[in-house]
């Protein structure tokens, strides 16, 4: 299953947050933004961090997207 920031990419966009905002708000490196930008999984603490610095949930800023084999093995059941 992969992982999606795409929420939170749209609402950095709406709230008019660079990514070197988020980065000193949130106390994270840019080796965290590049996995967010690239869909990699980050550690629950830095999710953690970044939804206090966004006044956000996980759900806000993440989602899980199954993968197409996921998917066939879910509609063969």
């Amino acid at each position: 299953m992969a992982v999606s920031y795409k929420k939170l990419q749209h609402l950095m966009i709406d709230r008019n947050i660079s990514n070197a905002e988020l980065m000193r708000r949130a106390n994270i490196s840019a080796n965290i933004i590049t996995k967010i930008r690239t869909g990699q999984y980050i550690a629950l603490d830095k999710v953690e961090s970044i939804c206090l610095a966004m006044c956000c949930t996980p759900n806000d800023i993440l989602e899980f997207v199954p993968d197409e084999e996921q998917m066939k093995k879910c509609r063969n059941k």
